[in-house]
């Protein structure tokens, strides 16, 4: 059978980096935690430490180990909260995929005031354009822009997302800007890579759909790179207005084809189907939809 206790001195250890520390922590006396790893690392008949006079460390079969249990324990932590109505204040650890731009610009401005309101927990934030894989790489939640594909997760959208076709007044100026959705063959496009179709764009006009295959010399997987490239006349941006919406209201970028606006699409929060919903995840959901809403700050004159 699972030794579950075992695990739980194990996970204590690997964390705290020593026996006294997770002797302490957990209320036990030093040698009855080494006794716990002898028992666990005998059972399992594998080497889960590197144990030296001055320090201690994880071996690589170790540390694969506690990432799985680290796990183990939060879920058995949030099942007491489940249980207990302990979700009235939310703890623990949250750990949160949030695409690189959109959480630096908004989700870093709501993060102080949400750890403030709740300080039993802490945040682990991953700031990643990348679609990690919630289950398998351990993340409660995560904010996502876009097309939601996974049938296996949950979503909660937070706010609209408007998208703007943008360039900056030199560029304008200079190769005049495009009346129809179909002028943009003939501008060069800043494109963005990790988008689900990167050349494509879709715009609503009188008589239904329009789609655009765009060209440009200039293509990232970063979406700061191509906003600065589109401020230095570089090009035609189209992009979500959370990211340009400064430049707009600045002055340094200006919108063309209000007539016919790009497809909105919707920020949302996702979480894996398969787990409670926690009070942490939920108090995280709650907040940044108190935040961002229904009608989002970046869209306001």
């Amino acid at each position: 059978m699972t030794d579950l206790a075992g695990i739980a001195v194990f996970t204590e250890v690997a964390r705290l980096g020593g026996f006294t520390a997770a002797a302490r922590s957990l209320g036990l006396s030093k040698s009855t935690v080494s006794k716990q790893i002898a028992r666990l690392e005998d059972r399992l008949d594998v080497k889960l430490l590197h144990r030296t006079t001055r320090r201690l460390s994880l071996t690589e079969v170790g540390q694969a180990y506690y990432e799985r249990c680290r796990r183990i324990i939060e879920e058995a932590e949030e099942a007491e909260q489940a249980v207990t109505n302990l979700h009235a204040e939310p703890r623990g650890t949250l750990r949160v995929n949030v695409p690189m731009s959109f959480g630096i610009l908004h989700v870093a401005q709501a993060l102080p005031a949400f750890m403030a309101q709740y300080p039993e927990l802490a945040v682990d934030l991953d700031l990643n354009d990348r679609r990690v894989d919630l289950v398998e790489e351990g993340f409660d939640m995560a904010i996502r822009i876009g097309e939601l594909s996974d049938s296996s997760l949950v979503a909660r959208r937070l706010a609209p997302c408007r998208i703007a076709v943008v360039a900056s007044p030199v560029y304008w100026a200079e190769h005049g800007k495009p009346t129809h959705p179909d002028d943009l063959k003939h501008h060069d496009c800043l494109i963005y890579t990790l988008r689900n179709r990167p050349a494509e764009m879709r715009f609503q006009g009188p008589d239904g759909l329009i789609t655009v295959t765009s060209t440009g010399r200039l293509r990232a997987n970063n979406g700061n790179l191509l906003l600065e490239a589109a401020k230095a006349g570089n090009g035609v941006y189209v992009c979500p207005t959370f990211f340009c919406g400064p430049g707009l209201k600045d002055g340094s970028l200006e919108e063309a084809l209000v007539d016919y606006p790009p497809s909105e699409t919707s920020v949302y929060a996702i979480w894996p189907q398969s787990r409670h919903l926690s009070a942490k995840v939920r108090a995280f959901v709650d907040f940044m939809l108190d935040a961002f809403g229904p009608d989002p700050y970046w869209d306001l004159k």
